[in-house]
């Protein structure tokens, strides 16, 4: 996303809020680091020991993979490692019907077309099984790139240029049909369907009907039109789907005279959008008429994907933020834990603990657990001396506790959610390196989270260097854990470590931008993002990085696909994406044998990609089949 980031900052620079707590010193040293729990120590952590660790990481002895690495590329083309085949499943503009259009190149389709058509740029995506030869598969599509979508670039937008691109964003929900050839995407299947930016959606939990919620269309603040800017995903053991709405402040603007509120613009609202022009054809987006339909969008959104005809649900009780995905665990109490990141720099970690218990012989009574239940947001103290691991808790966002007064701002529970990142603040939450996406270990209770970048690290007050963002002006990124207290995801305190520190040991030489210790010539990257766990225990890391092979990123290469071993924490490159696109969104079939893959903007900002068409063809946002060639599980 960094051309929304760029137009972003420039358009609706974030004030600075003074820090709670300065964690810990400034400028820790690489041989500093590799003597704490973030390197080969970190294993110790959990109990494994750090000379195996750091033999097995090293000697590339993992058991849970058995692939070889590939290199880092430059090309416009999918890489995968010897014995395994890669496949185009769907792309951006094909359709879902046979009455709708086939996809036209340099900006032909009209907004009719895409309306029954795959959506732009897809990201998180959840499998859904039918039976042994059907399957769903539910992705996101997370906005546009108007150089690609429009013939004028975006410098000349009609109305149905605006329709065209809210048409393009929101959900797509297509049905599969495994073949003798593999899986493949059915046209007219029984669950194809598009959610996009008008799609009708009711608003449930603590804000629903709240007076910041209520607009002229919506005097009862109960129902809201559409989703967009949809990032990640998650998934419910009830059998829906998880979308989360994260940069949606881009989206809103006028040209009329307006004042915002704070609150407004902490969430980067203001008179000035990301470029889209929704406002100018669309006054649902124009915040002179509209100021609080911006308050109705930054949640998590539940989906029934087996029935076309459901209505979306706006789930107001996991609160109100940028979201990147919503990973959801049950804990060993019956409690529904969904942890969940937002995406900015100097932002927040949150975990939503349900009030009532899953039952599994009672799937429709599971369908309200995200109704109501407890927001909590991560506070990370420093470890003994510096190292890079110790202890956090989360803090309770409830109205009236921590500060959540009324003399604080906070009127009720639903101001507490509809301003999450208010409430964060004012209980002293630390501030994180873009927390991105969160994954589950599938057979113990160990939580990842990717922390993609974040060049204020350092520079900002309320962002200083130390515990789980040990460097300043970071533009590697790293990936930070933690183990609930005596294993379970209710509790309120935890241990955490560094799983790893993105870098280049190549530009770097004995400092934190070397990266840790796993990360080495073979297999460096920057801007971990999306993550996720097969059922192996594999972690698998996709990244949103900087593509230039330049500077501090020679030798990286495009963006990239890698498996880590959690134990032994070596990390192997596995995929690489073609040019100037981002690696983002994966899902496995049941037995572990495909693996889908999100490819996002190729050939952005008009980079030289013709992905995965080739020729002159426009560059398309794809969904990827990979497979082995003798049927095995992926990475094994």
């Amino acid at each position: 996303m960094s051309q929304f980031e760029l137009k972003d900052e420039q358009n609706h620079p974030r004030d600075q809020v003074p820090e709670f707590t300065q964690m810990v010193e400034q400028g820790l040293s690489r041989r500093r680091f590799l003597g704490g729990a973030a390197a080969l120590g970190a294993a110790a952590f959990f109990g494994a020991s750090p000379i195996s660790r750091a033999i097995a990481a090293a000697t590339g002895n993992s058991p849970l993979m058995g692939f070889k690495a590939v290199p880092a590329s430059t090309a416009d083309t999918i890489v995968v490692p010897e014995g395994y085949k890669v496949e185009r499943l769907i792309s951006w503009g094909d359709p879902l019907f046979s009455n709708v259009a086939e996809f036209i190149n340099n900006g032909g389709n009209k907004a009719a077309d895409q309306a029954g058509q795959f959506g732009d740029n897809n990201d998180g995506m959840s499998f859904f099984p039918v039976d042994d030869s059907t399957a769903i598969l539910a992705i996101n599509n997370e906005y546009t790139n108007y150089e690609l979508m429009f013939s004028h670039q975006g410098k000349n937008m009609s109305a149905d240029d605006v329709k065209r691109a809210q048409a393009a964003h929101g959900v797509s929900i297509i049905t599969i049909k495994k073949q003798g050839d593999g899986w493949r995407f059915e046209k007219d299947g029984k669950y194809n369907r598009r959610i996009d930016a008008n799609t009708p959606m009711v608003i449930s939990g603590p804000a629903k009907g709240h007076a910041l919620l209520q607009t002229s269309a919506d005097a009862r603040g109960e129902r809201a039109l559409g989703t967009f800017n949809n990032c990640a995903n998650g998934m419910t053991p009830w059998g829906t789907y998880l979308t989360c709405e994260e940069n949606f402040n881009g989206y809103f603007g006028t040209d009329g005279q307006v004042e915002l509120s704070p609150a407004l613009a902490r969430y980067g609202v203001g008179a000035e959008d990301a470029g889209y022009q929704w406002h100018k054809f669309d006054e649902r987006f124009d915040l002179a008429k509209n100021p609080n339909e911006p308050n109705r969008f930054g949640w998590v959104v539940e989906v029934d994907p087996r029935d076309p005809s459901s209505t979306p649900i706006k789930r107001t009780a996991l609160g109100r933020f940028k979201h990147e995905n919503a990973e959801l665990v049950i804990d060993q109490d019956g409690h529904v834990v969904v942890y969940l990141g937002d995406d900015e720099r100097g932002e927040h970690l949150y975990r939503f603990v349900s009030k009532n218990k899953y039952n599994p012989d009672n799937q429709a009574a599971n369908r309200s657990l995200l109704e109501d239940g407890t927001l909590y947001v991560a506070k990370f103290h420093n470890g003994p001396n510096g190292a890079l691991k110790g202890k956090g808790e989360w803090i309770e966002l409830s109205f009236g506790k921590n500060g959540l007064t009324p003399e604080n701002g906070f009127g009720s529970q639903a101001e507490v959610l509809i301003h999450a990142r208010l409430a964060a603040t004012q209980v002293g939450a630390t501030t994180m390196d873009r927390p991105e996406w969160v994954a589950a270990h599938p057979h113990e209770p160990v939580v990842f989270c990717t922390l993609t970048n974040n060049k204020n690290r350092g520079t900002k007050d309320n962002q200083p260097v130390g515990g789980p963002n040990p460097r300043a002006e970071n533009h590697y990124g790293q990936i930070v854990r933690w183990r609930p207290a005596g294993g379970r995801h209710t509790a309120t305190g935890f241990d955490w470590d560094l799983f790893v520190l993105a870098g280049n040991p190549e530009v770097h030489n004995g400092d934190l931008y070397a990266g840790s210790a796993n990360v080495n010539v073979d297999n460096m990257f920057n801007s971990p993002d999306g993550i996720g766990f097969d059922q192996g225990g594999r972690l698998w890391i996709q990244t949103d990085g900087n593509y230039s092979n330049a500077g501090d990123f020679a030798g990286q290469g495009n963006n990239q696909m890698l498996c880590a071993d959690p134990d032994t924490g070596e990390i192997r490159r596995f995929l690489t994406g073609p040019v100037a696109c981002e690696v983002t969104g994966l899902a496995f079939t049941p037995d572990q044998k495909t693996l889908f893959v999100g490819i996002q903007h190729p050939g952005e900002e008009l980079a030289d990609s013709h992905f995965p068409m080739g020729g002159d063809n426009t560059p398309r946002s794809s969904v990827m089949i990979i497979t082995r060639e003798d049927g095995g599980i992926i990475g094994a």
